[in-house]
């Protein structure tokens, strides 16, 4: 019996990148190292979802304002996470992410991405 072929995925839209640092560290992919394999794991795919859906809305995604963007991700044992993010041309750039704790994004948080979000566009 033949194998049939797999199903080809649609393309992406458009495609997400670690925002790296003057010295090359990559403070996201970092982050998400050093996570639960399940909340890695959810994680991801909320940014595939927006790699192949872009543009695209809540829940999974919201403007932030300033061309900042979050991916909304539900973890194991009732946390949250968020992953700042902007585009740069037809790239996705993860900023910034964080296990969020209160009910608004903690300005130093926005901050970050917003500086990190700077030195990329110069």
């Amino acid at each position: 019996m033949a194998k049939s072929p797999k199903a080809k995925k649609p393309p992406k839209k458009i495609q997400a990148f670690f925002y790296a640092t003057p010295g090359g560290k990559e403070p996201v992919r970092d982050w998400l190292k050093d996570l639960e394999d399940d909340d890695r794991k959810i994680i991801g795919f909320d940014i595939a979802t927006v790699e192949y859906g872009w543009p695209i809305g809540m829940p999974t995604c919201r403007a932030m304002g300033d061309g900042l963007f979050e991916v909304r991700s539900s973890l194991t044992g009732k946390r949250i996470a968020r992953v700042l993010f902007c585009t740069a041309g037809e790239k996705l750039v993860l900023l910034h992410g964080f296990i969020k704790k209160t009910r608004t994004t903690p300005k130093e948080d926005l901050a970050l991405a917003k500086k990190r979000k700077k030195e990329i566009e110069k």
